[in-house]
């Protein structure tokens, strides 16, 4: 049986270990690329902490012209997940590592269409997703995206 005096020790040791990891400084990471449309408004694409990355929403604008997709909901869904892609690959990423999709719509109705072309996209595991129906999405998009993904270290 472990004496009072090494059980304390083994104690602290691992008291001090726990505050040491919960004292590491995180760091930040701000993402960029130009393969996806420039923020239009005061954010980042998207930002990276440890193995995890947080990213905005991205709308369907095509990022060489900015302008929206032309096609509908289909045509800004695609270039929405597109310009999330670009984001993933510039913060060396991957669809694949995607855990949780949001997504705004703003018409229900858009909801199996929306899905076509979201299956073409992920096809191995689903992301957990939300999709929810709001009144107005910026610049009058119909639809927005907005990711996490996590991965290996």
């Amino acid at each position: 049986m472990e004496s009072k005096e090494a059980a304390m020790k083994n104690m602290f040791f691992f008291s001090f270990l726990i505050v040491l990891a919960c004292t590491q400084p995180v760091t930040k990471e701000v993402i960029h690329t130009e393969n996806a449309p420039k923020a239009i408004g005061p954010y980042s694409q998207a930002v990276r902490i440890g193995s995890s990355l947080y990213l905005s929403g991205q709308l369907g604008i095509d990022p060489q012209t900015g302008a929206f997709a032309e096609g509908g909901i289909e045509a800004q869904a695609r270039q929405a997940l597109i310009n999330q892609r670009a984001v993933l690959k510039a913060a060396g990423f991957r669809l694949a590592d995607v855990v949780q999709c949001q997504v705004f719509i703003t018409d229900m109705n858009h909801y199996p269409r929306f899905n076509e072309i979201y299956q073409t996209f992920f096809t191995e595991t689903f992301p957990a997703r939300a999709v929810v129906e709001v009144s107005r999405l910026p610049r009058d998009g119909l639809v927005e995206i907005m990711m996490v993904a996590v991965r290996k270290q």
